[in-house]
């Protein structure tokens, strides 16, 4: 069993590795092969073993605000340690390429929050009810990127009651 669950891993690795979708956005930051049904599970089982809530992420890598947020999420310090401290943090993958909805059920399973444009964050409890659906536009700067303090802002205020 260890073996198969090593394999996954490496084919999923390999799979996330490959040249970039966009290669003139960078790195991909979602993959594109994943199952978001399966990935929010595997985070509802994570979230409820260690007491927080399930922060979604949905975007595409085509997506530069989705790039910029995911930036922020990894370089500011204060909103990388609010995420680590009462989230569980998912990405999902909802681009519209080659005539598929990637991820069209979990979008359908929310509401359909992607009308908000993209990214768009999603908090889930525990026990995979939604709390939450924010725009990211009302987390910019005004220029060129998301803000912390507004990221930390909204965090802070969907973290699980402790």
């Amino acid at each position: 069993m260890r073996i198969l669950t090593v394999l996954a891993l490496l084919s999923a690795t390999t799979a996330f590795s490959a040249e970039p979708e966009y290669p003139k956005r960078g790195p991909d930051i979602y993959d594109r092969e994943a199952d978001g049904t399966a990935q929010i599970a595997a985070a509802l089982t994570q979230a409820k073993a260690e007491h927080k809530h399930v922060l979604l992420k949905l975007g595409a890598n085509w997506c530069v605000w989705c790039h910029r947020l995911s930036a922020t999420f990894h370089q500011s310090e204060v909103v990388a340690k609010e995420l680590a401290k009462d989230y569980v943090l998912v990405l999902i993958d909802v681009n519209h390429r080659d005539g598929k909805n990637r991820n069209a059920a979990v979008n359908e399973k929310y509401g359909n929050p992607v009308q908000h444009g993209l990214p768009v964050l999603l908090v889930l409890d525990a026990d995979g009810r939604l709390l939450t659906t924010q725009e990211t536009g009302a987390l910019e700067d005004g220029g060129e990127a998301h803000d912390p303090a507004k990221i930390t802002a909204f965090l802070k205020a969907w973290a699980p009651k402790r």
